[in-house]
């Protein structure tokens, strides 16, 4: 099997490294987190708004009521800069004193500003400001901030995303983070390598949970992508255990499996960091069988080594690599989950492997309240 060349120098490696993740991040599509200089333009926007409603309030009570006053200053509190939003709440302060001496006063049927109104607009406007100044401390732009969220998920699926094989080859992917978020602790990094006859594969389950978890799979996901094929493969993950060690984190620990394949041969090594065994089933025999390689959790400890597993993948044979949210949970051990995925995996010998590894989730995890993700690569 091809190997990186011992000869490259570490610095050069590393350059190589920070390139491949520049690119990464280019291919993404998704730009970097820019709000504009000013929020001049939503503060007067929702500043006109105020005497429009507090005009309609005196006009048209029975269609606009003076808790409308409500709508401007939950804007603000979305959109502006908490300076700016004070002179909002002036204004809509303002407009409810003009709303209280036009309005009949002695109540004959017509809509008046009572003391709840104003308890409503000022509970409302304190809310606001709280929400304002969470996203001024956290840095959040005011026009793009609804959006960063998605950026971040983008970012995270496209990185996720596995290069195309050649002729005879399929491969899939299906991941479904716990509680039916949008984030997950668990994240691939593919790439072909070595003029593309190899291809690399890490799956990596991050210690928590959901949006727990987010922030540092986003993180370790582009460090994994500009490691992956920079380094030899026995390389890739002492590195990455560097890696994490540095980070410091409270719970910073994460399991990993490292798949380098053959595209041509079909003989593959396995290096796994705390992971469980991967599973092969034998096109000849309809068998799966397990496949553990050694080696301890990643951000433990430093200077481990990790041994690999060895095995050729030949025409009509299939290798899964999952997490433990699939086949662990209350009540049920590791193994006894293992079998249950194989025993579903079976309905899929005959028809095929495509469009099995969402499926395949759904059939053993559906409820889990954990992060799944399932990978499949077939020779056809």
């Amino acid at each position: 099997m091809a190997r990186g060349t011992g000869s490259e120098r570490p610095t050069a490696r590393v350059r190589r490294a920070l390139h491949r993740a520049r690119i990464a991040v280019r291919r993404a599509g998704v730009d970097h987190f820019r709000g504009d200089g000013s929020d001049w333009l939503a503060l007067t926007a929702l500043l006109v708004t105020v005497p429009a409603i507090a005009a309609g309030t005196v006009y048209r009570p029975d269609w606009i009521a003076p808790t409308a006053l409500v709508l401007p200053v939950v804007a603000g509190g979305l959109l502006l800069r908490p300076a700016s939003l004070l002179a909002l709440y002036g204004g809509a302060a303002l407009g409810l004193m003009v709303e209280a001496s036009l309005l009949d006063p002695l109540g004959s049927g017509q809509e008046q500003v009572t003391a709840g109104t104003v308890l409503v607009v000022g509970s409302v406007g304190l809310i606001g400001l709280l929400i304002a100044q969470f996203r001024s401390r956290v840095g959040v732009p005011w026009r793009r901030g609804g959006t960063m969220l998605f950026d971040l998920r983008e970012r995270i699926r496209v990185q996720s995303k596995l290069p195309r094989l050649p002729g005879g080859w399929h491969r899939e992917m299906a991941l479904r983070p716990a509680g039916g978020q949008s984030f997950s602790g668990d994240f691939v990094v593919a790439a072909r390598t070595h003029e593309d006859t190899i291809l690399e594969v890490v799956l990596t389950d991050v210690s928590g949970k959901g949006m727990d978890a987010a922030s540092r799979a986003l993180l370790l996901s582009g460090a994994f992508g500009g490691l992956l094929g920079s380094l030899p493969p026995h390389a890739f993950l002492p590195a990455a255990n560097g890696y994490l060690l540095r980070q410091s984190w409270e719970e910073g620990f994460a399991t990993s499996v490292h798949l380098v394949l053959d595209l041509e041969s079909g003989d593959y090594e396995l290096y796994s960091a705390g992971h469980l065994p991967a599973l092969q089933l034998s096109g000849g025999t309809g068998r799966w069988e397990e496949k553990a390689a050694e080696g301890p959790l990643l951000g433990i400890m430093d200077g481990v080594s990790f041994d690999p597993v060895k095995g050729t993948l030949r025409p009509g044979d299939v290798l899964m690599l999952f997490t433990d949210g699939l086949v662990e949970s209350a009540g049920r051990d590791i193994a006894e989950g293992i079998d249950r995925l194989t025993g579903e995996a079976d309905r899929y010998v005959a028809t095929g492997f495509a469009g099995a590894a969402w499926h395949l989730i759904e059939a053993v995890a559906k409820d889990v309240n954990d992060d799944r993700a399932l990978l499949l690569i077939c020779r056809d």
